[in-house]
C-alpha cells in the first residue's frame, strides 16, 4: 500500500470538543477521520492532533492534505480510483 486509500472528495466538517486524537492517515479506518489501528501492517502511521477549544474544523478524507489532519483543498487535484 504505496498511497493512503481516498476516502471522499470532500473534507468532513465536525464540531470538535477539547482533546487529543488521532487522524487516519492510510484511509482504512472503519472509524472516519479518526484512526482506529487499520493501518497496522501498512507503512502509515496516525496523525496525532490537539483541539484546545471547541470548534468547528474541516478534517481531510482525501488523505492528500498537505496540512494533517486539516482540509487544504487537495481533494481538488485528486482523482479517485
Amino acid at each position: 500500500m504505496k498511497e493512503p486509500k481516498i476516502v471522499a472528495l470532500s473534507p468532513k466538517i465536525m464540531d470538535v470538543e477539547p482533546g487529543d486524537y488521532w487522524w487516519c492517515a492510510c484511509g482504512l479506518s472503519n472509524n472516519q477521520p479518526v484512526c482506529d489501528g487499520s493501518h497496522k501492517g501498512t507503512e502509515f502511521a496516525p496523525k496525532k492532533f490537539t483541539i484546545e477549544e471547541k470548534q468547528k474544523v474541516a478534517i481531510c478524507l482525501c488523505k492528500h492534505t498537505k496540512t494533517p489532519p486539516f482540509c487544504d483543498g487537495s481533494h481538488a487535484r485528486v482523482e479517485e480510483g
